[in-house]
């Protein structure tokens, strides 16, 4: 490699740390504050939030189901819509960032993110909270940039490696958001009148925002040259970008060789069914943790403090010292250990328990998607990167646009052990058809 290329690979790769932790910060504080976010929108509206919250009541009183568990639900939906949005925007912008560079794709992608958080700020009613998750969601394809510079600027044997560091900056950030943003909802109680306690939350957030902005536009290098760029835009293939089964099928991607593609198309089913499962059971942890043993926003805020931690010890040490050819291995491990943490985490009736299943829960979530991630960036040419795993993305934005609504659901019909161990049992689907594969 020559020495431009080095130090550009070095520089990129440690601003896009930067930008993991600060993407990671900014949407891990919103996560650790969702029970009570729709808990207080619900108090300030005389005891509804709109036809959303309305249609869950009906259905709630004509299942006859505790109304406590009304805010799943919502919270599900939601959920699911902010996922939906992001599966549209992901492969479209990763399309555009093939004709026309990296950064300025990932700007704009950033500059929505920072009006979603300034939206959150004068949110003093649940459509304008709504209508923030809804920008954000339109502009969150800046993860799935984020994954394609490292490709672009890696090879197959740092590839992991590479991932990792990016997969060790989002630790970092689930380490510092939920903390932050628990610490800021209890100044905001104590020092507003109207017991807005989310104002400070969501200021934190833009200012993160809004660093990521500036601390791209002046540092961060374009990562493709406009000599590898594609030739032409093909807006024509709208569809095949928010098309399932086009998205199954990569078609995305011309040109692969049919092996390749096979591998690659079965990789993206087991991607997909893995996180449809995985970020179903990952949305409602919350609700469980706060329906279950009353947790308020600061110990939602100390358990997530405990996954970031073993996230990032294990991202560390592990993922990145993964030698090339191996991540399929340790693909296998991950999802071999997330199945029982599930199982731990649905039977928890005290804390030694439920933090014995948060553990084995974090190893697992720290080592499958970087992982899966590195198989996928590894097919394809260069200017075809930007497509792959735009399309691999978009494939888990749509199971985490389906996932949290239909585990959601579930545990809003069955409770959390029932949906815990459903999903649990279903996850043994991803891998046996990863372990038994010739990826």
């Amino acid at each position: 490699m020559t020495l431009h290329f080095v130090e550009t690979t070095v520089n990129n790769v440690l601003h896009l740390s930067c930008f993991g932790f600060f993407n990671k910060g900014e949407s891990r504080l919103i996560s650790s504050l969702n029970p009570e976010l729709l808990e207080f929108h619900k108090h300030i509206n005389g005891g509804s939030i709109g036809l959303l919250q309305s249609s869950v009541k009906a259905l709630q009183e004509k299942l006859n189901i505790p109304e406590h568990f009304n805010s799943v639900l919502t919270g599900g939906v939601l959920g699911s819509l902010f996922s939906f949005l992001q599966f549209i925007s992901s492969p479209l912008t990763g399309c555009l960032s093939d004709y026309y560079g990296r950064k300025p794709a990932l700007l704009i992608s950033m500059t929505g993110i920072a009006a979603s958080y300034a939206l959150w700020v004068i949110a003093d009613s649940f459509f304008i909270f709504v209508l923030a998750r809804v920008v954000g969601g339109l502009s969150k394809a800046n993860v799935s940039l984020a994954t394609t510079i490292m490709a672009d600027i890696t090879d197959a044997s740092i590839r992991a490696k590479a991932m990792a560091l990016i997969g060790i900056a989002f630790a970092i950030g689930f380490i510092i958001g939920p903390v932050t943003g628990a610490a800021f909802s209890v100044w905001g109680v104590d020092s507003s009148e109207q017991g807005n306690w989310w104002y400070w939350p969501a200021v934190f957030s833009l200012c993160l925002g809004t660093l990521n902005i500036a601390f791209v536009y002046f540092l961060f290098q374009e990562s493709l040259p406009k000599d590898k760029r594609a030739r032409s835009l093909q807006l024509n293939q709208t569809w095949n970008l928010v098309n399932p089964v086009s998205l199954f099928k990569f078609q995305l991607a011309e040109n692969i060789e049919k092996n390749d593609l096979a591998k690659l198309r079965l990789l993206g089913l087991v991607y997909f069914l893995f996180l449809f499962l995985y970020s179903g059971l990952e949305y409602t942890l919350t609700f469980l943790t706060h329906l279950r043993f009353n947790y308020n926003a600061a110990q939602q805020g100390k358990m997530l403090l405990f996954i970031g931690l073993l996230m990032a010890v294990f991202q560390g040490g592990l993922v990145r010292r993964v030698k090339p050819g191996k991540e399929k291995f340790i693909s296998i491990v991950g999802l071999g250990v997330i199945i029982p943490s599930f199982v731990i985490i649905a039977v928890a009736d005290n804390a030694v328990l439920l933090y014995t299943g948060l553990a084995l829960y974090a190893l697992g979530s720290a080592i499958v998607i970087p992982c899966l991630t590195a198989m996928a960036s590894a097919y394809g040419r260069v200017d075809q990167k930007g497509a792959v795993i735009g399309t691999l993305r978009s494939l888990g934005s749509l199971a985490r646009a389906l996932g949290p609504l239909t585990s959601s659901l579930a545990f809003f019909v069955f409770g959390a052990g029932p949906s815990y161990f459903f999903g649990a049992l279903a996850l043994l689907v991803p891998f046996f058809m990863l372990k038994n594969s010739t990826l």
